[in-house]
Order: C-alpha cells, then structure tokens, then sequence
C-alpha cells in the first residue's frame, strides 16, 4: 500500500522570508553607507556598524539567494511516506532521510522558530549527501551543537509546525522498527 504524504511548498511564506531577507540587506548597506547616522549607546562607533552591515549583506545575501532559488522551485517541499521522510524545505535539504537511520525525533525552539531535529544513528551519511561546502558546514554544526545533522522547520510549507510535528511523529511510530 503507497500512502505518500505530500507537503507542497508556501509560496506565500517563501516570499515574505524573501521581502524580510531583502530588508535585513537593505539595512547593512545603510549600515556600511551611513555609519554615522546609526551610532547610539549599542552601536558606539562607526567600525562597529560597519562590521554589522557587512555581516548582515553576506548573512541576508546568502539568504537572498537561497530563498529565491526556493521560490521558483516546483518540487514537493517534504514527502513523507514508507521510505522515510524525503526533504526540500531547504537551500540545504539532503533528500531521504530513511525511518531505519531515524534514531529520535525532537523540537528545540531557537529565536522563536520550531526546529524539528532529526536524530540520526548515521549522521556522516547525511552530512555526506551536502550539495556544497556551505550546507555541509550548517548540517557539521547542526550535529556539533544540537545531536543531529539534519533540521526541519515548516517556516516554507504550507502546514502549520505542531500539525507537522504530530504528523512525523505519527509516522514514525508506524514505520519505526
């Protein structure tokens, strides 16, 4: 029996990361510009301002292209069926994730989003599946600090967190071994 579960992708939440990514860029060139015009008793000196205006160029930058590629991408944002759980939520999803590698799901909470830790009992298999340098070092970082290479939120599909968490641990009882 093939019960695939499809989650599409939120075009409309792809696009407000895009409008609030394009903000935080927008801000750091001011920031890089006009130094001056931002110092207060947090942003003491103009050094400072700049050095955050840069960050947040290439921080937001990268978003920028990410979310964008995202925004035209037409795949399924997560596919959850007797295989595993298949992510493209991501600018780094690395595909199937397989019920047999899942060890324990969890949630942590950081700066306010829901992140759907993955645990996983082969995590260099997947950080091994990175399509680039970038995403390798999110999926190595993810694993060093919080036990799991791979990270799902709802922030770009269309379903609510608590409704997508329910969800996958509903099937992963069912399919766990």
């Amino acid at each position: 029996m093939n019960n695939t579960i499809e989650i599409p992708l939120s075009k409309t939440k792809i696009i407000l990361l895009l409008i609030c990514a394009l903000l935080f860029v927008i801000a750091g060139v001011l920031f890089i510009v006009y130094p001056e015009t931002f110092i207060n008793p947090i942003f003491k000196t103009t050094l400072i301002i700049t050095i955050v205006g840069i960050a947040s160029v290439v921080f937001f930058g990268l978003g920028l292209v990410f979310i964008g590629k995202k925004l035209f991408d037409n795949q399924v944002g997560l596919i959850i069926n007797q295989k595993g759980i298949t992510d493209n939520t991501s600018g780094n999803s690395i595909g199937l994730v397989e019920w047999e590698d899942i060890s324990q799901i969890r949630t942590l909470e950081i700066a306010s989003t829901n992140i759907m830790m993955i645990e996983t009992n082969k995590p260099e298999k997947y950080i091994e599946r990175a399509k680039n340098g970038l995403s390798k070092r999110i999926m190595k970082a993810n694993y060093k600090m919080y036990g799991s290479p791979i990270a799902i939120t709802s922030n770009a599909l269309k379903m609510k967190y608590d409704d997508l968490e329910k969800l996958i641990h509903k099937e992963f009882e069912k399919h766990k071994l």
